[in-house]
């Protein structure tokens, strides 16, 4: 059936995917949980400023949907192998449900507001590192799979676009409180459509061959067991370093906005412009090409990808600025050839495992970024940070594609996809 659905996918775009039972039920639950996730980050944003009026709780209040999402990923990353996945998935819905419930409790304190949305950030890189390699398990790991995980990532990003306005629009007719109560409501649905429309399998790692029997032995042994093989290393830092990057023109789009003399109109929209582009790259990439032109496309669009940042270099306006940050958008449409390169080179019984960390290290990356961006624009001009991060990130790109390179050579013949063959 998987294999099935992969030939269908090559030749039919995003559609075929759809076609797949098991998989609409996780995109439906993809769906619900990633906007009760914004409502909530806006909504217990705006509770706590009511009940403090202090800006530093509430921006602690959206900070804490990031802070504990490292750590989770470290942890809990064992469990998405040791598992099975359909417990796994359910129980971090019902746990977030809860935690929203107890949110919206009348008099609940601050410290037990922040201490819950902590809870749920905790637990999020297991339950998308558990989803993402089920998705191995319901489309195969060939081009469906691909597919598939690129719907998973439109779906967030066009959640932070959509999802942000809802949210907002919501808090002009219901009080914060009352909004949550739709976020519980959310990851309930999530969880019964996870449990009733995906089916039970075994743990991933229950056979006892040595890389599960290592991997289970510590978080750091399976950060070893993930990390140690060089060209699984080369291709995790591929997905982790380019957004140090790319983060920084979005992170000072305020303070050059305000340098350049654009208003609030133009700073939302060059705000929606990345997203746009990457959605748009994705779009493209799934549905007009096939899995050997996206293989082809991975190390040209990567090391172009940052290259249109370096008109920041004149100050552009607001024209040039957004066509510069579609561009960059648009070349994400490297990673759809990148995941499959990725599953490709992991092994089933750390597929878990390896999706847990890598989200969770594209979460820290990011911020890693933002604050280093921040951090360069107190001594530098906005412009000119953008314009090093462009060049920076393009030879760090370039270096990880030359040790990519190398990792593969004498790992075996190559197949029409441009990977080794298995």
């Amino acid at each position: 059936m998987a294999t099935t659905t992969a030939h269908r996918a090559a030749r039919g775009g995003y559609r075929p995917v759809f076609r797949v039972r098991e998989f609409r039920y996780v995109f439906a639950a993809h769906l619900l949980s990633v906007l009760g996730i914004v409502v909530a980050e806006i909504s217990l944003t705006v509770l706590v400023f009511r009940a403090t009026g202090s800006p530093l709780m509430s921006a602690l209040a959206f900070a804490l949907g990031f802070l504990p999402y490292a750590l989770g990923g470290v942890l809990l990353a064992p469990l998405a192998d040791r598992r099975p996945a359909r417990s796994v998935l359910t129980a971090c819905d019902l746990l977030c449900a809860g935690c929203a419930a107890a949110m919206v409790l009348p008099g609940t304190p601050v410290g037990a507001l922040l201490a819950l949305r902590a809870a749920m950030a905790f637990v999020a890189p297991l339950f998308q590192g558990t989803r993402n390699a089920s998705l191995g398990d319901i489309l195969g790991t060939g081009d469906a799979f691909v597919l598939g995980r690129s719907l998973m990532r439109m779906v967030a990003q066009s959640a932070q676009l959509v999802g942000f306005g809802l949210g907002g629009l919501l808090l002009t007719v219901l009080a914060p409180r009352t909004a949550i109560v739709l976020t519980a409501a959310g990851f309930l649905c999530s969880a019964l459509l996870l449990r009733c429309g995906t089916r039970a399998r075994p743990a991933r790692a229950a056979a006892g061959t040595s890389a599960a029997a290592a991997a289970r032995t510590s978080p750091l042994a399976g950060i070893r067991a993930v990390l140690g093989e060089r060209r699984l290393r080369a291709l995790t830092l591929l997905f982790w370093l380019p957004p140090v990057f790319v983060i920084a023109p979005e992170a000072l789009l305020a303070p050059y906005a305000d340098a350049i003399g654009a208003g609030t109109a133009a700073l939302g929209v060059m705000m929606c412009a990345l997203p746009v582009g990457t959605i748009a790259g994705e779009l493209w990439a799934g549905s007009a090409l096939g899995p050997e032109a996206r293989s082809r496309l991975v190390a040209p669009l990567a090391a172009a990808g940052l290259l249109p940042l370096l008109v920041y270099a004149v100050r552009p306006g607001v024209p040039v600025v957004l066509a510069a940050l579609l561009a960059v958008g648009l070349a994400h449409a490297h990673t759809l050839g990148l995941d499959q390169w990725y599953v490709d080179a992991v092994p089933e019984e750390l597929r878990g495992r390896a999706m847990t960390l890598l989200g969770t290290g594209l979460m820290a990356f990011q911020g890693v970024g933002m604050a280093l961006a921040g951090l360069a624009a107190e001594f530098v001009p906005v412009h000119l940070v953008v314009v090093g991060a462009a060049v920076i990130g393009t030879a760090v790109v370039l270096l990880l594609l030359a040790e990519l390179r190398s990792a593969t050579r004498g790992r075996g013949p190559r197949n029409e996809t441009g990977h080794t063959a298995k």
